[in-house]
């Protein structure tokens, strides 16, 4: 049974580059420990590090730890910024660059392509290239430059992921209006702000319908989903009271739950085994966030460890066997 990991990350130098020249509101800014991190204003969103860049420092990483797959992708702010054409050059360059990777070690990389969500005909274009050319899945930030993964601009770009019955990536990034909620200070916009980012995006989902719409979605919701497992009973008690004609899920917000998937990073094991209790053992894959400086592979390994084996089985590489059909 290979231990696969679905959330692990790369930048390219050259995607750095062209953030640096055409970043728009984002910005590199050195901390006062001396790294550089991207800044959207005074807002931070990323620190990079050497293992973003380096696919033979990742396979020694994933050697000494145990991980025989990473499907990886390029981390927010992924290229939701600058006009069509920077867009769209940022996500052929670590495209290709991730393809590369997968052609030197085909047994042991896979990806998440990255798309220029703001412009939909380049976005299907690109979805085109990236899937023939070995993409396995779709990485996508859980707001878009502000707007809602449900915004009616997204559909066309939806549909043909369901078409394709693709494994989605849903990841935060700083959400709109972090200023405004005094997530500046104290990396709170990743502490919190990422967690209600990915929250909010997967809720909206649940009570628009968004799942019936594109009931083959295979969507997986970062950081074990967010809040959404500890939300679940008040999702429950809002759906009981909804105005029926306001209503558009044709199931209970449970069942969506249950319907998407989740990797494992929890940083506690008392979240990781709610989280189980909540959604099931089928429904959760193996993640790391390496080469993030918050990464947790001993984590990953120590909760997962603590399972009865066919669960541990299942949330360490069988569901993503069955996901991404490798």
């Amino acid at each position: 049974m290979p231990v696969i990991d679905v959330h692990t990350h790369i930048f390219t130098h050259k995607w750095l580059d062209l953030l640096r020249q055409r970043g728009g509101a984002y910005n590199i800014q050195t901390r006062p420990d001396g790294q550089q991190e991207v800044f959207r204003g005074n807002t931070p969103v990323v620190i990079p590090q050497k293992g973003h860049f380096d696919f033979d420092m990742r396979i020694r990483q994933m050697d000494e730890s145990g991980i025989d797959i990473s499907v990886v992708s390029l981390t927010c702010p992924n290229v939701y910024w600058g006009d069509r054409e920077t867009s769209c050059l940022a996500a052929r360059e670590s495209n290709d660059t991730i393809a590369e990777a997968q052609a030197k070690y085909p047994e042991r990389i896979r990806w998440f392509t990255s798309l220029p969500w703001e412009y939909p005909e380049a976005a299907l274009e690109e979805l085109r290239r990236t899937c023939e050319n070995g993409a396995s899945g779709v990485m996508v930030l859980a707001n878009i430059a502000g707007r809602s993964l449900t915004d009616p601009m997204f559909a066309p770009i939806w549909a043909e992921i369901d078409r394709r019955a693709l494994p989605v990536l849903v990841h935060p990034t700083d959400p709109p209006g972090v200023d405004l909620m005094d997530m500046t200070k104290f990396d709170l916009s990743w502490a919190v702000g990422f967690m209600f980012d990915t929250t909010l995006a997967i809720t909206r989902m649940i009570f628009e319908g968004f799942f019936d719409q594109y009931p083959n979605l295979k969507i997986i919701a970062s950081h074990a989903g967010g809040a959404l497992p500890y939300l679940a009973g008040r999702f429950e008690k809002g759906n009981e009271v909804e105005i029926p004609q306001r209503r558009k899920m044709k199931r209970k917000p449970i069942d969506y739950l249950r319907h998407i998937y989740y990797d494992c990073i929890t940083y506690s094991p008392a979240s990781f085994d709610f989280l189980v209790s909540v959604v099931g053992a089928d429904r959760v894959m193996f993640g790391t966030d390496w080469p993030h400086q918050v990464y947790d592979i001993r984590g990953a390994f120590a909760n997962t460890a603590r399972l009865p084996k066919e669960q541990c089985d299942a949330i360490r590489g069988n569901n993503a066997l069955r996901v991404f059909g490798f």
